[in-house]
Formats: C-alpha cells, sequence, structure tokens
C-alpha cells in the first residue's frame, strides 16, 4: 500500500471508465474531420486521448528524458480506441505501482541535449502531464463530439444528451 500513489490509481481507473463512455461516442465514418485546419482530426484526438496515460507513463518512468519530435497517428477504427485505452491503462497503472515515495518526489527532467526544459518532482507531473493533459484533451473531444451533433455522454454532470441525476 502507498498512500502517494494509492488514491491515483483510484483516479485513473475513474476516470478510464469515462473516458471509455467518450470515445465509445465517437463516431466511426468520421475519424479524418477536423473542426479546422490547425486541429487534429477526430481520430487523432481519440486516439491521443486513449493513449495519455499510458504514453505519459512511459515518459515518465525513466529520471530524464530527451525531447523528441511528437507526431499523433490517427485512430482507423473506434474499435481501436477502446483496446489502445485498456493497454494504456495497464501500461500506466503497472509505472504508478511502482513508484515509491522516493522516486515520486525525486527530480524528473525533460533534457534538450545538456539543457533542461523541464523538471519537477515525478508526482507533481503525474498529476499535471498524465492526469490534468488528459482531462484537457478529453474535453476538446467532447467539443468535438457537440459539433459533430452525436451523443455527448455525463462526464462530471448532466449534458444535454444525458443527464446522470435524473430519475
Amino acid at each position: 500500500m502507498n498512500p502517494m500513489i494509492d488514491p491515483l490509481i483510484t483516479e485513473l481507473n475513474a476516470e478510464a471508465a469515462t473516458t471509455r463512455r467518450v470515445l465509445d461516442s465517437v463516431p466511426a465514418g468520421q475519424l479524418t474531420w477536423k473542426p479546422h485546419a490547425k486541429s487534429f482530426s477526430l481520430g487523432q484526438l481519440a486516439l491521443h486521448v486513449a493513449q495519455i496515460p499510458g504514453q505519459l507513463a512511459q515518459l515518465l518512468d525513466p529520471d530524464t528524458v530527451q525531447v523528441f519530435p511528437f507526431v499523433q497517428s490517427e485512430a482507423t477504427t473506434t474499435a481501436e480506441l477502446g483496446a489502445t485505452l485498456d493497454q494504456s491503462v495497464a501500461a500506466a497503472t503497472e509505472m504508478l505501482s511502482r513508484i515509491t515515495p522516493e522516486r515520486a518526489t525525486a527530480n524528473w527532467s525533460l533534457m534538450d541535449g545538456e539543457r533542461q526544459l523541464l523538471g519537477a518532482p515525478r508526482i507533481g507531473l503525474v498529476r499535471a502531464l498524465m492526469f490534468n493533459h488528459w482531462y484537457h484533451h478529453r474535453g476538446q473531444l467532447l467539443v468535438y463530439l457537440r459539433l459533430l451533433d452525436v451523443h455527448v455522454p455525463s462526464v462530471y454532470g448532466p449534458t444535454a444528451d444525458e443527464n446522470p441525476f435524473a430519475g
């Protein structure tokens, strides 16, 4: 039992269930749709949302990471989204379960050669990057769904399409 990490794993699992409901609303025939030329396509954004926990776990596991170019691939099917989320959450859970209190408070660094671009205690970056970053992009995905006029599931409360509090 790790009192620093166990609440994060509980949150990860609860938010994964919510994220699955959002990903289940992604329309298969619209994966290449973009709300703007500078935006990710729906398929890119949905796949990114599915991948974030696992990708960030991989990034935050070592003490130091070199900066690298980020290229987001696009989902080709909606079935890919659920499987990717499952793998991603499993990888994040596995990494989080290995974090000791010492590793949680140890500094993590993103480097460009010898120059540090970002450095902070790992536990803070788990919150900021793995979780808050995930929620941010999931929120973007909800806007995409609304713009496409498809079912927008409840996340933390009612939407125009779903009210978990209604009888």
